[in-house]
This record gives C-alpha cells, sequence and structure tokens, in this order.
C-alpha cells in the first residue's frame, strides 16, 4: 500500500514537472477552484437582459409570514406556484397537472430533508431507522445531510448497488445523475420502497429532454435552472397531499417558510425565460435553454479535445438523444465532468499540484482515481483549466508505471 502511494507521488510530481516545461501561457499561478457547483457562467446572459427580470419591492410590501392562509403550502407564493408550473409545460421536462402539489423550499437541500422527515415520520420510532441509498457514484452531499440532524427516524447505508436489507428503505435517483451525468433509474427495485428522484439538472442545456417525468416525488433547484444560486430556492413536485404536507411542516419548524422577496425574484426570471421560449417572432434572439445549451455544448468539446490530447485523463462517453424541447438530436452536456485517470493515481490529488481544486472520487463513494470538475464556472476559469491540463503529457505517467 506506501509502494503504491510512493509510486502515485512519483508519477504526479514527474507530471508536474513535464507540465512546468511544456511551453505554455499560463496567465496566473492562483489556485482555481472547480470543486464548487456555483452557476456563475449564467451571469453573463443575464446581464443581457437588462431591466427584463429587474423586480421592485416597496417597503410596506410582503410582511406578513403568510402567502395564502388557505392553501397547504401557506408560503409558496401563487405567482411562484403559476411560474412553475407554466416552465415545466413550456420545457416538457415533468408532469405538473393540477392534481400535483408544489412545495417551495430554500433551495433543494432544505426539500431533501423535508422530503425525509415526510417518509420516515409515520414509522415507528421504537424500530430500526429506515435506510437512506444512492446508487454510487452518487452526490457527495447525500450521507452528510442524511446524517447532519442525527435523525431516529433514518440513516444514510451507503450504495445501493450493494443494499442487501428488507423492509422499508428510501433510495435517491439523481437523473441525471451528479457525478458522472448518466441518466438514472431505480436500483434496488423492492417492496417497501420509497423514491426521491433528484432532477435538478433535467434541463436542456445538461440534457436532452426525451419526456415529462412522472415520479412521486421530483425535487427541482433554481439554481442549477437558471444560475440563480444566491436566491436559495428549489421546488418539489408531490403527488401525494400527506408527504406534501410533513414537507410543509418540515419546512415550518426550520424556516417558517421561504423568503417570499426570493419567490418574486424566481417567478419574474422563469415568467421571463418562459415568453422566451414561446417567442415566436422571425428576428427573436436564442433562449435562455439553448443559450446554456449551446455553451454547454462548446465547453464539452473544449474539454474533450484536451482530454484526447493529454492522454492521461478519460472522459464518460453519453448517447446522443432527441430533445423535444430543442427540436433535433442533442448531445448531453453535463454540468459537471466525471474525469478518471487512466492509470489509476489519485486525479484529485494529481490536479491539485496544478492548482487545480476539484472534488475526488472517494467522496462520491467510488475510487480516488475519479475526480468531479464543475463545467459551470467563469469563461476566464473555464480557459485557465483547459490550459492547465493541455500542459500534462501523458507520456510522463506512463513512463512510471
Amino acid at each position: 500500500m506506501v509502494v503504491g502511494f510512493e509510486k502515485a507521488v512519483s508519477a504526479t510530481k514527474s507530471v508536474v514537472t513535464s507540465a512546468k516545461k511544456a511551453p505554455t501561457t499560463l496567465s496566473s499561478d492562483r489556485v482555481i477552484n472547480f470543486a464548487r457547483g456555483d452557476p456563475t457562467m449564467y451571469e453573463s446572459y443575464w446581464r443581457q437582459m437588462g431591466e427584463k427580470c429587474t423586480v421592485v419591492i416597496s417597503g410596506h410590501n410582503l410582511m406578513s409570514y403568510f402567502s395564502n392562509a388557505g392553501h397547504f403550502c401557506w408560503f409558496l407564493m401563487p405567482e411562484l406556484d403559476r411560474a412553475i408550473r407554466r416552465l415545466h409545460c413550456v420545457v416538457g421536462n415533468a408532469v405538473v397537472d393540477d392534481d400535483r402539489y408544489i412545495v417551495v423550499g430554500n433551495g433543494s437541500t432544505q426539500l431533501f430533508q423535508a422530503v425525509l422527515y415526510a417518509l420516515s415520520s409515520s414509522y415507528d420510532p421504537d424500530t430500526e431507522p429506515l435506510s437512506v441509498v444512492a446508487a454510487a457514484p452518487f452526490y457527495s452531499s447525500y450521507p452528510e445531510e442524511t446524517e447532519f440532524l442525527r435523525s431516529g427516524l433514518y440513516k444514510w447505508a451507503g450504495d445501493a448497488y450493494s443494499f442487501d436489507k428488507d423492509g422499508t428503505y428510501i433510495e435517491v435517483v439523481t437523473s441525471p445523475n451528479n457525478p458522472d451525468g448518466a441518466i438514472r433509474e431505480a436500483v434496488v427495485n423492492r417492496d417497501g420502497g420509497k423514491l426521491i428522484h433528484d432532477l435538478a439538472y433535467y434541463w436542456p442545456q445538461y440534457t436532452p429532454i426525451t419526456g415529462k417525468a412522472d415520479n412521486d416525488i421530483m425535487l427541482f433547484t433554481f439554481s442549477k435552472a437558471t444560475g440563480h444560486a444566491g436566491s436559495r430556492i428549489g421546488w418539489a413536485i408531490v403527488k401525494d397531499i400527506e408527504v406534501a404536507t410533513k414537507m410543509v411542516k418540515f419546512m415550518e419548524l426550520s424556516s417558517i417558510g421561504v423568503s417570499k422577496e426570493s419567490q418574486l425574484r424566481a417567478a419574474k426570471i422563469l415568467e421571463v425565460i418562459s415568453d422566451d421560449c414561446q417567442n415566436s417572432a422571425p428576428d427573436k434572439e436564442e433562449n435562455f435553454f439553448e443559450y446554456g445549451q449551446r455553451l454547454m455544448s462548446d465547453r464539452w468539446e473544449k474539454l474533450r479535445e484536451v482530454v484526447k490530447r493529454n492522454g492521461v485523463f478519460s472522459l464518460p462517453k453519453y448517447p446522443q438523444d432527441y430533445c423535444n424541447f430543442i427540436g433535433k438530436y442533442t448531445d448531453p452536456s453535463p454540468a459537471f465532468a466525471w474525469l478518471k485517470s487512466k492509470d489509476g493515481l489519485n486525479c484529485d490529488n494529481l490536479l491539485r499540484e496544478l492548482k487545480i481544486v476539484t472534488r475526488g472520487g472517494t467522496n462520491f463513494g467510488v475510487d480516488s482515481n475519479y475526480t468531479r470538475i464543475s463545467m459551470l464556472s467563469p469563461d476566464e476559469e473555464f480557459n485557465l483549466l483547459l490550459e492547465r491540463l493541455s500542459a500534462i503529457q501523458g507520456t510522463i505517467i506512463n513512463g512510471n508505471n
């Protein structure tokens, strides 16, 4: 084990030495962080929109806790409810019929906690906590989010592929998956299972929209749909009113609802997107999703070319599919690149030697020869990433193994 570690360190140092010797135009020695999923790449688009998304709020507005006291989700603003349903209808990525219930949250993270509570609260507290699983590689925050409250109702039970316990369980299905971009379905498929579908990336800029998702519980987030992470808005589409009501109770006790200012901003932006998508004028400019799909596709093409040239890493291959929204066959362009070292080296450590911070595979329940790189950074940082990856010489690693 020590020998293998020394070999990896030796190989990594050789790569770094080679990168420093290679003729590059590295403009800075600063560390660039690609471990985060901060969607700042969309800022230029929204800057071009000018005042179209501006919301003005007077000092006497929005003072009550309540948005609709008679509604089961009493803090959900009707404007946001309508905007969410309309956008999903326009994009065609989720069923939002009148018998579906919308629950708004402070980002999808809070909604995930609310769902765990809702699905587990009806079980006998004297029995063993419900197991929560997800198929590896799974989103790195699921284990911590599940265990954070140290609830006696549920517990993290790891990789769904290896889960073999009988009885009720909760499986989280992320599709497209974070980190590897794969389209996912449930793995365990046994009696007593409860499913949570995390569809944060089921939008046209990341993957072809092949149909309307119609799952019992579906989580979406404003941050990945439009790039507005700072507003902290997420929403769940729920079939069962009892589950939705329990989620609202969790939200009530944890934060007494969700900011009305954030909800109004989200509603305005979602309405602007829907308007642009439905604009059939001959001189119309590309809508937000067309812009995002073009930008993401271009970034993936550049990254694949760099990875192909350096010979050190590999990337997943995704099947092309027909996107109902775009109206043609498109390639998936996930929000994250799932990078693998071809020679079994610690991929995260190797890139840190080049001052590139990523999130290593062990955080996602797999080996350290994988790492996740965000594709959502500003152009300057993304171009610097390509520059540094281009400096790595694959022959150096091969010569040290």
